[in-house]
């Protein structure tokens, strides 16, 4: 039927109220892992509420990113510290509401190595049991839960993380009069590197490097003196440097990648894009476009490839990226 003059649109004042859809539940967590001598053990929590064994993970708070949430989760129910290595998946299923319904919820995942910390009991866990993976399958109680094991297990659980910073935002270049290197974040780009000091230091970064501007180094000022780790300014990740040889900025990267601890690297909007795809097309990983807003973070994955390698030890590739378009969004 087509809507004429006189008759009332779908969804006008004459029509039957129609219920909205349940927004989602979202929540977060993450596959805490230690070093068990012959692999990886993972850490799976009983809950007696609901009598079963599952992986930690619990509601994000109002106003809270997934990675801070996977984080607190894991504190609240195991007892441990951790820190974040990469995401790992996205799994969606529903829950029951209290009128009968059910709501969709959301739950992203992490790996994340454990560091300090003694479980005890407590309202929600009564149990934490570290098992290899072969033995976590056989006890987890959700199928959605093994198929997170699953992508756990698809890279190794000792990979090199690099956390690839756009700088925050610092005003238009054109309304800028003075040395372009010299141009300062905007009082968003503040806010944005405030939520950036927040963020970026759960994946427990022991390096820090900057392309040569002003706004770059201040975007990940915060994070350096926190850490008290000095900033490393290369001006192969600035836009002039890289796009005048861009084999020389991923060979960068690379050995970057291949450096102690993981790393963040703040750069720019001409250099992230063709810096990413170059490092996936290399390594075969589909990745489609790659955006790249101020104030975003790629978090970059890095393996060993058993194909390649100059004698001293395996090269790496890039074997995962994720995306956060902005932590204030």
């Amino acid at each position: 039927m087509s809507v004429t003059e006189n008759q009332p649109a779908p969804g006008g004042i004459d029509d039957e109220p129609v219920d909205a859809p349940p927004a989602p539940v979202r929540a977060a967590g993450a596959v805490l892992w230690r070093d068990g001598g012959d692999g990886p053990e993972v850490a799976l929590v009983h809950r007696p509420r609901y009598d079963d064994w599952s992986l930690p993970k619990g509601k994000l708070d109002p106003g809270e990113l997934s990675a801070h949430a996977a984080v607190r989760e894991v504190s609240e129910e195991t007892g441990f510290s951790c820190v974040l290595s990469r995401f790992l998946t996205r799994v969606n299923y529903s829950v029951p509401e209290s009128n009968g319904g059910r709501a969709p919820k959301v739950v992203d995942y992490f790996t994340a190595r454990a560091a300090d910390g003694v479980f005890a009991p407590n309202d929600e866990v009564d149990e934490l049991r570290w098992l290899r993976t072969d033995q976590a399958r056989g006890r987890l109680s959700y199928p959605h839960d093994v198929g997170v094991l699953d992508a756990f297990e698809e890279l190794p659980a000792e990979s090199a993380t690099v956390l690839l910073v756009r700088h925050a935002k610092a005003g238009k270049r054109s309304e800028w009069t003075g040395d372009d290197t010299l141009r300062p974040l905007t009082e968003a780009g503040r806010q944005q590197s405030d939520a950036l000091h927040s963020l970026l230091p759960l994946f427990g970064p022991a390096r820090i490097y900057s392309a040569p501007r002003l706004r770059c180094e201040q975007t990940v000022a915060p994070i350096a003196e926190d850490l008290r780790i000095g900033i490393a300014i290369e001006p192969l990740f600035s836009e002039e440097g890289y796009l005048g040889d861009p084999d020389a900025g991923v060979d960068l990267m690379l050995r970057v990648a291949a450096g102690a601890g993981p790393a963040v690297v703040c750069s720019q909007g001409g250099v992230i894009p063709d810096l990413v795809a170059r490092l996936a097309d290399s390594a075969g990983l589909p990745l489609g476009e790659v955006a790249s807003r101020k104030g975003s973070v790629w978090t970059l994955t890095f393996s060993g490839d058993r194909y390649s390698g100059n004698g001293s030890g395996p090269a790496l590739r890039l074997a995962a990226a994720d995306y956060l378009a902005d932590p204030l969004a």
